[in-house]
């Protein structure tokens, strides 16, 4: 029974990955009678709609917890990554950039754009990770680091 059952639970899981990737632009996911391996990392279009709405919800946490008058916004999803884990893990390699937008106003991000004053420009590379449990409606952010872009 034990063994029909991890049978099962992987075939089920390798079907929910081929079926959440199958649609979106996922580059090399296999289909789901290969070897993949339940729980494994797989990468995942950067233009997904899931990827992007997990790298949102990552420059929400980085904005709640900086100290910047204004807001960021993610402005290139360099690589992305997706992991079926207790919900759908992101793994996110994202440039953000200052937006001229100040925190105090509120505004939603998709109406906010980038700085045009050269002095007030700014690019942080951030590394996310967003776990997003669908039925429950939960999203986590256990790692957010962000460091300034000193290239030229």
């Amino acid at each position: 029974m034990a063994v029909n059952f991890t049978c099962s639970f992987t075939a089920l899981c390798c079907l929910a990955l081929w079926s959440f990737t199958g649609t979106s632009g996922v580059k090399n996911v296999p289909p789901p009678h290969s070897t993949i391996r339940p729980g494994s990392p797989v990468p995942v279009n950067t233009n997904n709609p899931g990827v992007r709405k997990a790298a949102r919800f990552g420059v929400y946490r980085y904005n709640n917890s900086s100290n910047d008058l204004f807001l960021f916004k993610e402005s290139l999803i360099k690589k992305a990554m997706v992991q079926i884990v207790r919900g759908l893990k992101y793994m996110l390699h994202v440039e953000i950039k200052r937006t001229m937008c100040k925190k105090r106003d509120h505004s939603s991000l998709d109406s906010c754009h980038f700085q045009r004053e050269e002095n007030l420009q700014q690019m942080l590379r951030c590394y996310f990770e967003v776990w997003i449990t669908p039925w429950t409606h939960k999203v986590h952010i256990p790692v957010a680091h962000c460091q300034q872009d000193l290239s030229p």
